[in-house]
């Protein structure tokens, strides 16, 4: 279905041009007169993502107005402020904080998860079948990753990307996130992914790297060595993504932060 019918089905005005990705639609719209955004997921990990924008019905995330299946039409970002340009312009340790309370509202939602969740074992599936290819911090990542599915502590509801480009400036209400996954695991898993965002050269900065370290640890309770271990395997397993696509180049980041948290590891 185009967005045609969507505009049609929820009464909706287009007020700017789509978007389009590898993963979805995205159109900006005006419904009942207020900015929105209209999303139709075309793959299905983006499908079962909305599934979750509904779970959350806005605790920490954009609310959803109205969703149908692939479609979800949301509250629109309309604020001045990017995490990205942050932590690019001197402002990470800033950055780093707002993300870390965007997940800890996230995690915090007091209902059961819906059902046909992901667990971990199984969003690691990659890791598993193609981490043995590979030394270094892979290799690492895949020893890591085959102990930590199985003694998962807190687990919860995760956003399972969790980056400086998921959660955006909604003025008034905050800082809300977009985009999740359907996982449900251990809630340390989440904060993995700020590491090796929004690009090589913060990510791969030492000083960075023990900030980021020091601030998540503190902010969200998690005790460090779970936390570096965790960075380890998503690291190892997004490497492998990439590799596997033949994407060598975009592993980089990846790479850099597994070796950075494997030498912490190893103090």
């Amino acid at each position: 279905m185009d967005f045609q019918y969507y505009q049609d089905q929820w009464q909706l005005q287009q007020d700017g041009q789509p978007v389009i990705t590898h993963s979805s639609r995205l159109l900006p719209v005006l419904h009942e007169g207020l900015p929105a955004m209209l999303k139709v997921a075309v793959e299905k990990d983006e499908k079962l993502g909305n599934e979750i924008m509904v779970w959350w019905n806005g605790h920490g995330a954009a609310k959803v107005l109205a969703h149908n299946g692939e479609a979800l039409l949301m509250e629109r970002a309309t604020g001045p402020r990017n995490l990205k340009t942050m932590a690019m312009n001197g402002a990470d340790d800033d950055a780093t904080k707002i993300l870390c309370a965007t997940a800890l509202q996230l995690h915090a939602v007091p209902k059961p998860p819906p059902e046909g969740m992901i667990t971990m074992d199984r969003w690691f599936a990659d890791l598993f079948a193609h981490g043995h290819k590979y030394g270094g911090s892979i290799a690492h990542g895949l020893e890591l990753a085959r102990r930590l599915v199985t003694e998962e502590v807190e687990k919860c509801v995760l956003h399972g990307d969790l980056h400086h480009e998921n959660v955006l400036d909604f003025e008034g209400k905050g800082w809300l996130a977009i985009d999740p996954k359907k996982l449900h695991g251990d809630r340390a898993f989440d904060f993995a992914n700020i590491f090796c965002n929004p690009d090589l050269s913060i990510a791969s900065a030492p000083a960075a790297f023990q900030q980021r370290l020091q601030t998540v640890c503190r902010e969200t309770g998690i005790e460090r060595r779970r936390l570096l271990e965790w960075i380890v395997a998503w690291a190892a397993l997004s490497a492998v993504w990439f590799i596997e696509d033949n994407l060598e180049a975009d592993a980089a980041t990846d790479l850099a932060v597994g070796t950075l948290a494997m030498a912490e590891l190893n103090r």
